[in-house]
C-alpha cells in the first residue's frame, strides 16, 4: 500500500500520521439545498484553528491524527502549519467559532506534485450535519483548480465516517490492519470548477462579515443594556 506519509507533513511532529485526506474520482455534487458557507482560512485565524482542535477529546483526536494527540502536540501541529504551501477550510457558528476544519496538504515530494492529502475534524456539536462531507467537496474542487489529480486520504479503519465520504465520491479504499488508505482520481480543473470555487469562496466570505457585524451589534447592545442597568441601580442607591 502506498504510503503517503514520505510526501506530506501535515500531523504534528514526531507522531505517527492518522487521518488525513485522500481519494479517487469527483465526488457528486450535495444533494442537500442548504448552503453550508465554507471559507478558506490564513493566518489570522490560527488562535481559532488551535482552538477547535484543543477542543476535541481524545478519540476524536485519536481519529483525526492517528493517535490521541496531546495539547502540546496540537499546538505544535498549528504552529507549523504552512499556509503558503496548503490550503484550509473553515465553518464558523454564528458566535464565529470554528466548528470544522480541513486541512489540503500538497505534496512535498516533486515526483508527486499533483497529489494531495485531506484531513477533517468536526465539533462534537456540530456533527450530523454533513459539514464533514461539505468540507470534503470544497477541498477536491480546489484541488482539481490547483491540478492535483489524485487526492489521498490515510484514515483508521475504525473511522467509517470519514470512510464512507470517501467511498461515496467514488474513491478505492485499501486497508491494512487498523489503518485504511482511500485515493481518488480528480478529473482536470474546468470553468465551471474555477466559477464555483469563485462564487463559494464570496459567499463565504459575505457570510462571515455579516455573523461579524451581528456579533459586534449584539456585544455592543449587551455593553449599552449594562451601562442603563448601571444607571439605574446608581439612581435608586441616590434616591435610598
Amino acid at each position: 500500500m502506498v504510503d503517503p506519509t514520505r510526501w506530506f507533513k501535515s500531523t504534528p511532529p514526531q507522531a505517527p500520521a492518522g487521518e488525513r485526506g485522500a481519494s479517487s474520482a469527483a465526488p457528486a455534487a450535495s444533494s442537500g439545498t442548504v448552503v453550508v458557507p465554507i471559507r478558506s482560512i490564513g493566518p489570522g485565524q490560527i488562535d481559532r484553528i488551535e482552538a477547535h482542535l484543543l477542543e476535541l477529546d481524545p478519540h476524536d483526536r485519536y481519529l483525526r491524527f492517528g493517535y490521541a494527540a496531546n495539547d502540546e502536540q496540537i499546538r505544535r501541529y498549528v504552529a507549523n502549519l504552512n499556509f503558503d504551501r496548503d490550503e484550509l477550510f473553515g465553518i464558523f457558528n454564528r458566535r464565529l467559532d470554528l466548528i470544522a476544519v480541513a486541512h489540503l496538504a500538497f505534496s512535498l515530494d516533486p515526483q508527486y506534485t499533483s497529489c494531495a492529502e485531506f484531513g477533517v475534524s468536526v465539533s462534537k456539536s456540530a456533527r450530523g450535519r454533513g459539514y464533514g462531507g461539505r468540507l470534503f467537496e470544497r477541498a477536491v474542487m480546489h484541488a482539481r483548480n490547483e491540478g492535483v489529480a489524485m487526492l489521498f486520504i490515510h484514515a483508521l479503519s475504525e473511522n467509517t465516517v470519514m470512510l464512507k465520504i470517501a467511498r461515496r465520491a467514488g474513491a478505492v479504499i485499501e486497508r491494512d490492519g487498523s489503518e485504511s488508505e482511500a485515493h481518488l482520481r480528480l478529473p482536470p480543473a474546468d470553468f465551471d470548477s474555477r466559477v464555483t470555487e469563485i462564487v463559494n469562496q464570496h459567499i463565504a466570505l459575505t457570510d462571515y462579515h455579516l455573523k461579524a457585524q451581528a456579533k459586534q451589534f449584539w456585544g455592543l447592545l449587551s455593553m449599552l443594556q449594562d451601562i442603563r442597568q448601571g444607571v439605574r441601580e446608581a439612581r435608586e442607591r441616590a434616591r435610598g
